[in-house]
């Protein structure tokens, strides 16, 4: 019997969904706050996240022709100063991923926003419960992702979620929750919330 492919697509929208309805309970003060993105507000990371979706294709390859950290500013120059108001609005009419943030079924999407999402909700101390399927999908992708950076990241290591059914690599074993995980690979500094003998190193290369 053949396995049911994720819709990755559809779990990228729900992402976007959750995503949406989580900031229009932020009050503007939180909307300025600022997020585990180094210099970005939440304003700031919302803009990001979103300011890729509209760009034509020739737009597009001149943006990334600039490489990666100038052509994320861009994006959050062209668009972190609107409203509040103006950005959820933006989130709502782009909840079905288009352009660039589409690719591999929708996966840069649903990565890029599961991360970021992470990105607003931990220092607002307001946690959530990713689904678990999108977390599988976001850990499957983010391990080779050139954006996310992860590969060097975990090289050499094992990759284990205690409270889901995902596991990869070889090596040392680094264990713990699988959103843990997902940020740690993501350059996040979450590694004291993992334990297990290759924790140390990749706490030392997430600080590098």
């Amino acid at each position: 019997m053949t396995a049911t492919k994720p819709d990755t697509k559809a779990m990228a929208r729900a992402e976007r969904e959750d995503l949406a309805a989580f900031l229009a309970t932020l009050t503007p003060e939180e909307w300025d706050a600022p997020t585990l993105c180094t210099r970005w507000r939440v304003r700031d990371v919302v803009a990001h996240m979103f300011s890729y979706d509209d760009l034509r294709p020739l737009a597009l390859v001149g943006r990334l022709a600039k490489g990666s950290g100038a052509a994320n500013d861009i994006g959050v120059d062209q668009l972190g100063d609107r409203s509040p108001d103006e950005l959820l609005a933006l989130v709502r009419t782009h909840l079905t991923p288009r352009g660039l943030t589409a690719g591999f079924g929708a996966r840069i999407a649903l990565t890029d926003g599961t991360i970021h999402h992470q990105d607003i909700r931990r220092p607002l101390g307001r946690p959530r419960e990713i689904p678990n399927d999108r977390l599988r999908v976001a850990l499957d992708y983010a391990r080779t992702a050139p954006p996310i950076k992860a590969k060097a990241r975990v090289r050499g290591l094992t990759l284990q979620a205690t409270d889901l059914d995902w596991r990869c690599g070889d090596g040392p074993v680094v264990e713990g929750p699988g959103e843990s995980l997902l940020m740690a690979m993501a350059g996040r500094p979450v590694a004291d919330e993992l334990t297990g003998p290759g924790r140390t190193m990749l706490a030392e290369r997430i600080s590098a």
